[in-house]
């Protein structure tokens, strides 16, 4: 039976375990976009507490594709000094380290965009970002498919050891691939294999950038859980799709910023039958898929993520919020500690990434504090 500590191999990439922690805006990026000492300290911690696989926080492609403050970049070549001692000091650490790479299309929060369009595939008003996009034209979109493959370019070369595309939560491929967003009458819109063209179009070009030997994943939502989203068939269609295309693994996620209490990171997860949300539908998923499936969302207690992986149900666990309290959860449980994650899922860590100190566990923070005094 298939446990959390057994080895498992990617397009060529071989993980000591099963564990990988997802994409997470740190808030520990250079205001231009590079990695600091900051940003290493911490993915190199998350190496020394033996998560299978890092994912750095989305890495935007373009400057217009910026979502957040001191978000990493990827999207020129200045970045490349400061990335390569990323994954060295990583796989000195015994990591291994991937680069999930995005653009936000409507979902930015940089005021400063207001000199410049902010794009989406139509102009459909986020009320909840407070923008109405320039509905890209073609020649944009295929502007935008280059960037991205010019960006796993960088990747592969900084000495990563996979890409994932970022095609959930409502970014810009999640735009596209959503009719929550895309109205659009051309090729890119209507049915779910227009929708799916951008998608397609850009994992084509990252491919043939990269070559056939370098892991090329992508995070996918399970469904909206909005009026009019995406729903379960239509991510379906593109996961078998780009299975059959040649996609090396994809990861489980679901819900946008609009999607309240059903969102990516949901709140109250307080037994195990909370764990796991999106489960029931990436189960689906996993049966019409060959390649490796990825579960996130509410993971938090070892019981739980072998039942996923003996049931087989899932190929990998993906973690966030857990390792930001605990950067060496994965290491305590194979020592023998094998008590749930310290992760209350109270979502004050997000808050707190939007300031100068970058995410942290607020709830650990003020009891280490408490416990000076």
């Amino acid at each position: 039976m298939t446990d959390l500590f057994d080895r498992i191999e990617i397009n060529g990439m071989v993980l000591r375990n099963r564990s990988m922690r997802s994409a997470t805006w740190t808030g520990l990026a250079a205001e231009n976009g590079g990695c600091t000492t900051k940003l290493i300290k911490r993915m190199e911690q998350l190496a020394k507490g033996e998560v299978g696989l890092i994912m750095t926080g989305f890495a935007y492609v373009m400057p217009n594709g910026q979502a957040m403050p001191r978000q990493l970049g990827i999207h020129n070549n200045a970045m490349m000094p400061d990335l390569k001692k990323l994954t060295k000091r990583v796989h000195a650490a015994n990591g291994k380290i991937a680069m999930q790479i995005v653009h936000a299309g409507v979902q930015t929060m940089m005021s400063e965009r207001k000199d410049a369009p902010v794009w989406g595939p139509t102009a459909v008003q986020d009320k909840l970002f407070g923008w109405t996009p320039k509905a890209m034209t073609q020649r944009e979109i295929k502007e935008t498919v280059q960037a991205f493959a010019r960006a796993a370019g960088r990747v592969k070369r900084a000495g990563f050891d996979a890409v994932q595309l970022h095609g959930a939560h409502g970014y810009l491929i999640s735009q596209f691939l959503s009719p929550f967003r895309n109205k659009r009458t051309d090729r890119y819109g209507g049915s779910i294999e227009n929708r799916a063209r951008f998608l397609f179009e850009t994992y084509r070009a990252i491919r043939k950038t990269v070559g056939r030997n370098f892991p090329v994943m992508i995070k996918l939502n399970t469904k909206d859980f909005v009026r009019g989203g995406l729903q379960e068939r239509d991510t379906l269609f593109v996961a078998k799709r780009l299975d059959k295309m040649g996609i090396d693994a994809v990861e489980m996620s679901g819900g946008l910023p609009a999607s309240g209490n059903l969102g990516p990171a949901r709140a109250k997860i307080r037994k195990e039958s909370d764990e796991a949300y999106f489960l029931p539908l990436a189960k689906k998923i996993k049966k019409q898929v060959s390649a490796p499936i990825i579960l996130v969302g509410g993971v938090r207690s070892l019981p739980a993520v072998n039942h996923i992986l003996e049931a087989g149900a899932a190929d990998m666990v993906s973690m966030a919020r857990p390792l930001i309290r605990e950067p060496g959860l994965v290491k305590r449980w194979r020592g023998g500690d094998r008590k749930k994650a310290k992760c209350i899922s109270c979502n004050q860590c997000f808050g707190v990434a939007m300031t100068p100190t970058g995410v942290y566990c607020v709830p650990d923070r003020r009891a280490k504090r408490k416990k000076k005094k």
